[in-house]
């Protein structure tokens, strides 16, 4: 697995701090009661400097979320985005990770979180392959997993928030303890919903499906930007129910998010699965080259940092 870097600077409400004093009080309240949201982005060296892979896209999905919450961020979607620039380039790295989060802070506590003021802090470090070098020609081992996702009316699964991720980091360790890399959520209905972190594709028949909202997945913007790659290849994307034992009678399956990016998937539940597919592939290339800048109908995806 990645491990955390330290970079010079951390942004926190509106400056740059030194790494090691980008501090809270053990009384935050999101770390109490887990009432935060985040993002997580990329930047890539392209040939004009470090730039974020659909930075404004990924802050607009984070006050969305903040809004799920009826929590009120006290920065402009625009200081967010100029903040996070800011801070990829005071790295000095040509690419980096990404993580925005907003959290209720010191002053109150108890579940209400309507007296307690709201922080944001950017942080950025080198962080490689989240599911190994090698997930898109290897690819990585799956495990249906005991836990289910989240139902819409238990926490919302629309918003990125910290306290979902219980949920995923659960579905993750007993994946990685059971000798697996990564862990397959279903929903309460037992249709297929997501990974821990990434959303899923599965081939049948030549068409690509990937779940709907509706099946607890989150609205991933590496799945928009693979699934608008996919059609214009000429593959048809459909949004639709996927059941347990589709996956295991599937041509190719593949997971996408912004840390695994696209990774092939070798077997779920011991069920062997054809890997790496040819849809796999050609996405995995395109999403690269997309990513860094060199193919022109995509460079608007890509936001300098400087």
């Amino acid at each position: 697995m990645p491990t955390l870097v330290p970079t010079p600077k951390i942004w926190m409400n509106g400056k740059l701090v030194n790494w090691d004093d980008a501090k809270v009080h053990v009384l935050t309240h999101t770390l109490h009661y887990g009432t935060g949201v985040f993002e997580g982005i990329r930047a890539y060296e392209t040939a004009e400097g470090p730039a974020v892979f659909r930075l404004t896209e990924h802050i607009e999905r984070l006050f969305r979320s903040a809004h799920i919450l009826g929590m009120e961020i006290p920065f402009t979607v625009q200081q967010i985005i100029d903040a996070t620039k800011e801070t990829v380039a005071s790295t000095g790295l040509p690419g980096c990770y990404i993580r925005p989060i907003a959290y209720y802070g010191y002053g109150e506590m108890g579940l209400n979180t309507l007296p307690c003021s709201v922080d944001v802090a950017i942080a950025c470090w080198p962080w490689g392959a989240y599911l190994g070098d090698d997930a898109m020609t290897k690819g990585v081992r799956m495990k249906i997993s005991s836990w289910k996702r989240l139902d819409h009316n238990m926490l919302p699964p629309a918003a990125k928030t910290v306290a979902n991720y219980a949920n995923s980091s659960l579905a993750k360790v007993e994946a990685l303890k059971a000798g697996y890399d990564e862990a397959i959520l279903l929903n309460n209905e037992g249709l297929v919903s997501e990974c821990t972190g990434e959303n899923l594709f599965v081939v049948r028949g030549g068409s690509v499906i990937t779940p709907p909202l509706s099946a607890g997945a989150l609205e991933g913007i590496t799945q928009a930007s693979v699934i608008t790659i996919l059609e214009d290849l000429g593959y048809k994307v459909d949004k639709g129910n996927i059941a347990r034992s589709d996956l295991y009678i599937a041509e190719e399956i593949f997971c996408v998010g912004t840390a695994a990016e696209v990774s092939a998937i070798n077997s779920v539940d011991d069920r062997k699965v054809p890997c790496p597919g040819p849809i796999a592939k050609q996405v995995a290339e395109t999403y690269g080259k997309a990513v860094r800048g060199q193919i022109p109908k995509y460079k608007h995806w890509c936001e300098l940092a400087k």
